[in-house]
C-alpha cells in the first residue's frame, strides 16, 4: 500500500482548521441573532467580544505552535557529525527551556556547561527530556483532561462542549510546544488538526447519547429513567468521553515530539496512544470527581 505523503496531512490539517472555524463562526452567529431579538447593540457587543475571544483562543495558539522552531528528537540520537549540523537548533531549544521552572538548577547548570560542545548538549538535551519534560507534559495532558471532563460534563450543550474541546485541546497543545520549545513537524501538526476537529465533532454528537443503549440491564435502565439520575448520568458520561479524546489528543502531540526515544514507529504511536489514554483515564476521573461536587449543584438546582 502506497504511503500517504506529508502534502496529504498538510493539506488535510489545514482543511481541519478551516472546518474548526466554521464551527466556531457558526456558533457564533447562531447567539448573535437569538441576541439580536434583545437588542441589536446587544449583538454587536457580542460579536466584538467574540472576535476578542477568537483572537486570544484561537489565533494566538495557532500562531506560538506555528511559529515556534521545529526539531526532530531523533537528531538527538544521531552521530557526530548530525550533531554539529543540528547544534544551532540545539541551542535554541536549550535556551527555551533553561527558561522553565519545573527544570533543576543541577540540570540548567548541565545544559549551561554543554552550550560550547554539540556532542556534550545532544547528551544533556537526551537526558532532560527524557527524565524531566516528559512527566511535566504527562502532567499538562492530564490536567487538561481534567479541565476537558468538568467543563462538558456539567454543561447541556453539544455546541458549548464542541467549543470547549477545540480551545481546550488547541491550548493542550500549545502548552506542550512551549514546554518542550519546539513543536511537531507540519505534517504532524495536520494530523493532530484533524484530531481536534474529529474531537470536537464527537462532543458536540455526544450531547445526544442514549443512556438505554449505554445501559442495556432492566435495573439501569429504570435508573436512567429517573430525571435528575438521567440528567447526571449522561453529563458524566459525556466528560468521560471527552476527557478520553483529549487524552489521546495530548499523547499522540507528545509522541509526535518524542517519537524516536522508544524506536516506535508513527503507526505504532497512533495504535497505542489510545490504549495509554485509557490507562490514564482513571486518575483523571478520580482528581475530577473530587472536583465535580461543587459543580454539580448546579445541575440538581435545574432539576429540582
Amino acid at each position: 500500500m502506497k504511503k500517504i505523503g506529508k502534502g496529504f496531512w498538510i493539506t488535510l490539517g489545514v482543511g481541519s482548521v478551516f472546518f474548526i472555524v466554521l464551527i466556531i463562526l457558526s456558533s457564533v452567529l447562531q447567539l448573535g441573532e437569538r441576541l439580536n431579538t434583545i437588542s441589536p447593540y446587544l449583538e454587536i457587543a457580542f460579536y466584538v467580544v467574540s472576535g476578542i475571544l477568537f483572537v486570544l483562543l484561537i489565533v494566538r495558539p495557532i500562531g506560538q505552535i506555528v511559529f515556534s522552531p521545529t526539531f526532530s528528537m531523533d537528531s538527538l540520537f544521531t552521530e557526530e557529525q548530525n550533531a554539529k549540523k543540528n547544534y544551532q537548533m540545539y541551542k535554541k531549544v536549550t535556551k527555551n527551556i533553561m527558561l522553565e521552572p519545573y527544570l533543576s538548577e543541577d540540570e540548567k547548570a548541565s545544559l549551561d556547561d554543554s552550550l560550547s560542545d554539540p556532542l556534550a548538549l545532544k547528551q544533556s538535551l537526551s537526558l532532560v527530556f527524557d527524565q524531566t519534560i516528559k512527566k511535566e507534559i504527562n502532567k499538562i495532558i492530564v490536567k487538561h483532561a481534567e479541565t476537558v471532563f468538568l467543563s462538558t460534563a456539567i454543561s447541556q450543550n453539544g455546541r458549548l462542549d464542541s467549543l470547549a474541546v477545540i480551545t481546550i485541546n488547541l491550548k493542550l497543545i500549545k502548552e506542550l510546544v512551549i514546554k518542550c520549545g519546539f513543536r511537531p513537524n507540519y505534517p504532524a501538526l495536520g494530523k493532530l488538526s484533524f484530531n481536534i476537529m474529529t474531537s470536537a465533532i464527537i462532543a458536540e454528537s455526544l450531547e445526544n447519547i442514549n443512556l438505554n443503549e449505554l445501559f442495556p440491564q432492566k435495573g439501569l435502565n429504570a435508573l436512567s429513567d429517573i430525571p435528575f439520575l438521567k440528567t447526571i448520568t449522561g453529563s458524566l458520561a459525556q466528560g468521560v468521553g471527552n476527557a478520553l479524546l483529549t487524552l489521546r489528543v495530548g499523547i499522540i502531540c507528545r509522541n509526535y515530539l518524542f517519537m524516536n526515544l522508544k524506536g516506535l514507529s508513527k503507526n505504532d504511536i497512533r495504535k497505542m496512544a489510545f490504549g495509554e489514554a485509557i490507562l490514564l483515564l482513571p486518575s483523571v476521573l478520580a482528581e475530577s470527581v473530587k472536583k465535580l461536587p461543587v459543580r454539580l449543584k448546579t445541575i440538581f438546582e435545574k432539576v429540582f
